[in-house]
Formats: C-alpha cells, sequence, structure tokens
C-alpha cells in the first residue's frame, strides 16, 4: 500500500503512470518531476519515465489490503489519458467493485473521456469521481461531471492559479482547493479560494482546503480564515 502524503486521502494506487499536458494546471505538473526521479533511482515502473504505462501487476493490489482505506487512484498518472484502453480502465473499475471495503477516488482532467466511457463502466458505491478545475476556462468539466453515474462527484480546484467565476455546484458532492507547490509554483489569491468557499456554502458542498502552496508550502500552510477545513463527503464520515 502507497502511504500517502496528500491530505485528502490515506493511500495511493497507480495501475497507471505516466501522462501529457492538455491545459495550463499541468504545466509544472508535481508528477512528472516524481517520475523522472523514481526513473533515476532505477524504480521499475518508472523505467519509461512519465510516459503512459500500464502496469498489469499493480491491478490485484488493492484486494491484498484487508485494512480499509481511502485510495487516490492514480497519483501519477490519469486512467482517463487517451493511450489508456477502454479494457485496461474496465479492469481497473472491476478491481475496484470487488475490493468494496475500500474507498477509491479517481481524478481526471479529460472530462470528454470520461463521458464517454462513463456509460460503459460498472459505477459501485466506493467508487467517487472527480475532475480537476484550475481557472474558469476549464469550468466545463463540471457540467461533464454531472453526467455520470457515480455515486460521489467532486472537484478538485487545484492547482487554482486562477479565478473560476460562477460556478454551479449542483449534485457536486464535496470540493478541494488548493495552491501549486514546488520550485515553479504560481501564486493562488485568497479572493479565488473565498469565492468558491462561498458557492460550497451557497451549494451546502463539504470543502477541503488543502494547501496554500508555493515553494515552500509547509511554511505557507493551510489555514484559511485561521482554521484548516477538512470538510469530507457525508458517506464517508458516517461509514
Amino acid at each position: 500500500m502507497g502511504k500517502s502524503r496528500i491530505e485528502w486521502t490515506e493511500s495511493t494506487w497507480n495501475p497507471v503512470t505516466g501522462c501529457t499536458k492538455i491545459s495550463p494546471g499541468c504545466e509544472n505538473c508535481y508528477a512528472e518531476r516524481m517520475a523522472y526521479r523514481l526513473q533515476a533511482m532505477g524504480q521499475d515502473n518508472y523505467r519509461n519515465g512519465f510516459n503512459v504505462s500500464l502496469h498489469e501487476s499493480a491491478l490485484s493490489l488493492p484486494l491484498k489490503w484487508k485494512k480499509p482505506c481511502v485510495v487516490f487512484v492514480n497519483s501519477m498518472g490519469d486512467l482517463f489519458h487517451e493511450s489508456v484502453p477502454f479494457e485496461f480502465v474496465a479492469k481497473v473499475f472491476e478491481v475496484m467493485g470487488k475490493a468494496s471495503w475500500h474507498t477509491f477516488q479517481v481524478l481526471t482532467k479529460r472530462s470528454e473521456r470520461l463521458c464517454e466511457l462513463a456509460p460503459k463502466l460498472k459505477w459501485h458505491k466506493n467508487i467517487w469521481m472527480g475532475v480537476s478545475v484550475e481557472d474558469a476556462d476549464y469550468v466545463y468539466r463540471i457540467p461533464r461531471l454531472r453526467e455520470v453515474p457515480a455515486y460521489v462527484r467532486f472537484v478538485s480546484f487545484e492547482p487554482l492559479i486562477g479565478p473560476v467565476g460562477k460556478v454551479d455546484l449542483t449534485d457536486i458532492d464535496w470540493i478541494i482547493v488548493g495552491g501549486e507547490s514546488g520550485p515553479k509554483a504560481r501564486s493562488m489569491k485568497e479572493e479565488w479560494v473565498s469565492d468558491i468557499q462561498d458557492y460550497c456554502l451557497k451549494f451546502d458542498v463539504p470543502f477541503f482546503f488543502k494547501q496554500w502552496g508555493g515553494i515552500n508550502k509547509k511554511k505557507n500552510g493551510r489555514l484559511l480564515n485561521g482554521r484548516t477545513w477538512d470538510e469530507m463527503p457525508l458517506c464517508l464520515l458516517v461509514s
């Protein structure tokens, strides 16, 4: 089990690694930096660097983890990348369904392919589906997410690199907001975060503030208005 330092999850599972950039939020991709570091360390799953790679041997791993946990699927890639065959996506969903004692969080920027494949997949209650939105130009991913028959739908505004404007959070179950981190991190303004939080209040959606980000994300911390915001979907809190 890959223990995660990502604040909104517990573990990671990467049957797919690697990706390609499709929007401005991808510019300083943390996963790309990490993949090349792991390649240099000689880790076999990253022998292709950040090229999209499928790992059949990783498919069964969650079935071996007996303690229930929250699992971020493909923290080092995108399951709905166009280079990942539907048959492999279906295998991942099959494993998630079988490992019913875990909660799986799937996140993509490829909302168009998500909508294309969603009707062909089995959506078990333990599968959460999310899209990433970095600014107002990519808010269109949210209505596409609404078309997906997932039990929990969430939006990750991370890295938030611009205001998102008016957002309709109807049928959205959870919001994550976070600034970009790393050596070339772009700044995030407090009003961008506050605007999203206001919409969460309006639509009664749990709000999770991950970080301010920056070059030194630990120093910048996670406090917003003097406190942390770690709200989660009710279904997880009561399970």
